[in-house]
């Protein structure tokens, strides 16, 4: 928790200094000199899986949480760089039997929490409303990860037995998404991301599969200061 406490401090660090450096290039927000950079906060939430856990469906969900920053490349381009705090990891919805593990015939309970430090890049293209669309990639340091389960067989309900598989301590995702401009500086944004590569490659056979994968759809409202289009096109 320690670790999270000090992340989430800077994660607010980073969110207010983007916000104070862009206003204090300008006397009112959105006017008309062209900002080489804007940007702000971001807060929203992931809906998770694990693809391999044999569960399926979007039932973690988590916070998605940081600042962002544009660099603009021309009226219509952009690269963005952000700083998140990201929860990611899997739920299940109720009860599942099981066959291949020996002595065990239900699965009450099951759930992980995978807890990321984040930096994602990417490249947006913009329409004339500042609605854009981009792709990238992203890193992200693990921070702190639990396994649950609970089985009708008490020795599986020790979480020792599966701190022997743990995750793998980082996370490159693809990202692909878009940002609807609501109004001025408010954006609706909607992102899908997935891991290249494993985020474990070992686990309790019988229970999961060897390779496990995060798969996340993210919804944010983000609040940009110091793009001057988003004034003049309201």
């Amino acid at each position: 928790m320690s670790k999270i406490r000090k992340f989430a401090g800077f994660v607010g660090a980073v969110v207010v200094f983007t916000s104070f450096s862009s206003t204090s290039r300008a006397q009112s927000y959105y006017v008309e000199n062209e900002n080489t950079f804007f940007g702000g906060p971001v807060v929203g939430a992931n809906f998770a899986q694990v693809d391999g856990d044999n569960y399926a469906g979007y039932h973690k969900v988590g916070m998605n949480v940081g600042g962002i920053v544009y660099a603009r490349f021309g009226e219509n381009f952009a690269g963005s760089m952000e700083i998140l705090y990201s929860q990611r990891g899997s739920r299940s919805n109720g009860a599942k039997g099981v066959v291949n593990v020996p002595g065990v015939s239900q699965i009450n309970k099951y759930g992980i929490d995978l807890n990321y430090a984040e930096v994602p890049l990417m490249f947006h293209i913009f329409d004339k409303r500042r609605s854009h669309a981009g792709f990238g990639f992203s890193y992200s340091q693990l921070v702190s990860s639990k396994e649950t389960v609970v089985t009708d067989v008490q020795k599986f309900n020790d979480t020792a037995t599966f701190d022997r598989y743990p995750f793998k301590k980082y996370d490159v995702n693809f990202l692909i998404g878009g940002s609807l401009r609501l109004y001025k500086g408010l954006f609706l944004n909607v992102r899908f991301q997935y891991s290249l590569a494993p985020v474990r490659k070992d686990t309790y056979l019988g229970f999961a599969r060897a390779q496990q994968f995060n798969n996340s759809w993210v919804v944010r409202i983000e609040y940009l200061f110091g793009d001057k289009y988003a004034k003049k096109n309201d």
